[in-house]
C-alpha cells in the first residue's frame, strides 16, 4: 500500500475498514512506522482559524538529509519595525503573530519541539525536491475547509525561510476565506486578489515579515475566485514570484470541493494535501488527490491523528 493510500485509509476512519463504491471493504493492514508524527496537546483544541495542529505527515520522498548549515529557528519574531519593510519600500505593519495561534507556530518558544523537528523534517523533503526535481511553487491544500491547510502553510514557511535562510514567499490563495492576515495581525485591504485585477505589467506589493519570509494576503474576499486564480493573469503573478523568490507557498482553497481546482494546481510544481483523520469523508479526499495528480503530491498532511507522549517520541526516534 502506498503512502498516499494509506493516508486516505487513515483519513477514513482510523483503523475501521473503508468501505468502496463497489459496495465491499477494503481491511487495512496495520500503518507502516513513519517518522512523520507530530506530538501536540493541541490536538483536541478548537481553533479560531482554519485547521489544527497537524499530528503526522506522509512524505513521498522516504529520504532527505538537513543541509550542514541548517540554522537555528528563532522562536520569536522581531517585532522592530526597521526590519520589517513591504518590498515597495514602504514600512510593513506585522508587529507579531496573532495570539490565538502563537503557541502552534515553530517559532515560539511554548512549540513542543518534535512538532518544529517534524516541519524541518517536512521541509527537508521539499529541499531534497528542489535540489532534485527544480521543484520550488508549492500548493498547500485539503480536501475540505478547516482541515488544518493554513497553519502547515505557515509552519512550512516559517521552517523554510528560518531553518535554511531561504527567500520565500507565502500566498494567501484562498480567496473566499482569507486567514493568513489573521495569523500574521496585519491588513487585508490589498493583497492577490487586487493583483490579479491589476495591469499585467505591475509588480506584486507584497508583506515583508522578516529577512527571508514575505507575505502576500489575499486582499478583500472574493465570492468567486476560482475564475480569477485559473487565470493567465495567476500563472503570470506565479511566475514572477518564482523568479523573485526561492520558495513560493500558496494556500489554497480546499480542491476537494473545486470542479476546477485542477487548473490551478497545473500552475505549480507540486502540492501537500492536508486531511483530517476521522472528520473527511473519503470520497472528497479521493477526489482531492485526483484534482492535484498523485504524480504532482509531494506529502500528505494527516491532521487529528492521536498523538504520542513527546518523551515517548524522543524515546522511539533515537531507537531507530
Amino acid at each position: 500500500m502506498g503512502r498516499i493510500d494509506e493516508a486516505l485509509r487513515r483519513a477514513g476512519g482510523g483503523a475501521s475498514t473503508l468501505e468502496r463504491e463497489d459496495g465491499g471493504s477494503d481491511q487495512p493492514s496495520p500503518p507502516p512506522a513513519s517518522p512523520w508524527v507530530f506530538p501536540s496537546d493541541e490536538l483536541g483544541r478548537a481553533a479560531p482559524f482554519e485547521g489544527s495542529t497537524p499530528s503526522s505527515v506522509e512524505a513521498r520522498s522516504e529520504t532527505a538529509t538537513n543541509p550542514s548549515s541548517v540554522a537555528h529557528v528563532p522562536r520569536r519574531p522581531s517585532t522592530d519595525p526597521g526590519g520589517l519593510r513591504r518590498a515597495d519600500g514602504e514600512l510593513a505593519v506585522f508587529r507579531g503573530f496573532s495570539p490565538a495561534v502563537l503557541d502552534r507556530l515553530v517559532v515560539n518558544d511554548s512549540t513542543s519541539p518534535a512538532l518544529s523537528e517534524e516541519f524541518r523534517k517536512l521541509a527537508a523533503t521539499l529541499h531534497h525536491a528542489q535540489l532534485s526535481e527544480k521543484t520550488k511553487v508549492i500548493m498547500v491544500t485539503s480536501g475540505m475547509a478547516s482541515d488544518g491547510k493554513t497553519l502547515t502553510a505557515t509552519n512550512l514557511a516559517l521552517t523554510l525561510s528560518e531553518s535554511y535562510r531561504r527567500d520565500v514567499l507565502l500566498i494567501d490563495a484562498d480567496l473566499r476565506r482569507p486567514s493568513l492576515h489573521e495569523i500574521f495581525q496585519v491588513p487585508n485591504v490589498s493583497g492577490l486578489n487586487e493583483a490579479l485585477q491589476a495591469a499585467a505589467d505591475e509588480k506584486l506589493s507584497t508583506l515583508r515579515v522578516s529577512d527571508t519570509l514575505t507575505l502576500l494576503p489575499a486582499g478583500r474576499p472574493n465570492a468567486d475566485p476560482m475564475s480569477s486564480l485559473t487565470s493567465e493573469r495567476m500563472r503570470s503573478i506565479i511566475d514572477e514570484a518564482s523568479a523573485r523568490f526561492d520558495w513560493v507557498i500558496l494556500d489554497t482553497p480546499p480542491v476537494g470541493l473545486l470542479a476546477d481546482g485542477n487548473l490551478l494546481a497545473d500552475m505549480v510544481d507540486g502540492a501537500l494535501l492536508v486531511i483530517l483523520a476521522e472528520r473527511t469523508p473519503y470520497k472528497v479526499v479521493s477526489k482531492a488527490v485526483e484534482v492535484v495528480g498523485r504524480d504532482r503530491i509531494l506529502g500528505v498532511v494527516l491532521n487529528g491523528v492521536k498523538a504520542l507522549e513527546e518523551n515517548e517520541y524522543y524515546d522511539r526516534h533515537y531507537r531507530q
